[in-house]
């Protein structure tokens, strides 16, 4: 793959593909009733969608199914790793923040890479939702999308799981941590 060509070579597409449909047959719970043969062949057909998974792959998001939208007929991955991924933390909420830092700037902000990677921030209700298939973020947090009520007065705000419970905070938008990272959605 040659920067920026957002194309996998089929190497890459075949490695990518061996890769979620082990973990996609490991974890059945996550996505019951539904096929992999199916979920192949729509990668298969948008080798963009490919391309962002493999970028959510990575840096060590651990793209799973986690379900499909009736109305679309789209397949939705999330990062399915148990802790935030390891090469999405210690950034900072979005650009604004990113650049209103004066000193200690971290490399990158968490909706910038997002966007980059062509996947979504979380939600709060997604976070949640993962939070149903499992324990995640047991040491780490992850930034998830935030209202702009809260991020136009300098906010934002990250979830993790502690004490078996989904925990919502707010931090400067600005703040970044090295056990702060985020998850993404991706819909195929």
């Amino acid at each position: 793959m040659t920067k920026g060509n957002k194309q996998l070579s089929p190497e890459q597409s075949e490695e990518l593909l061996r890769t979620l449909k082990d973990r996609f047959e490991k974890n059945m719970n996550r996505h019951n009733g539904l096929e992999w043969a199916k979920v192949q062949a729509k990668i298969e057909a948008n080798p963009e969608k490919s391309w962002s998974l493999h970028e959510m792959e990575g840096t060590g998001g651990e793209p799973d199914v986690i379900g499909l939208d009736g109305e679309t007929g789209e397949y939705i991955f999330y990062d399915c790793s148990a802790e935030s991924p390891k090469g999405r933390r210690s950034v900072c909420y979005d650009r604004k923040a990113l650049e209103s830092r004066k000193q200690h700037k971290p490399e990158n902000s968490a909706m910038d890479m997002a966007a980059s990677m062509g996947i979504e921030l979380l939600t709060e209700e997604q976070y949640r939702d993962l939070q149903e298939l499992g324990n995640f973020d047991l040491k780490t947090s992850s930034w998830v999308q935030t209202p702009d009520n809260i991020r136009n007065l300098g906010g934002a705000i990250f979830c993790d799981r502690r004490y078996n419970t989904v925990f919502v905070y707010h931090n400067g938008a600005d703040s970044y941590y090295a056990a702060r990272g985020f998850r993404g959605s991706l819909r195929v």
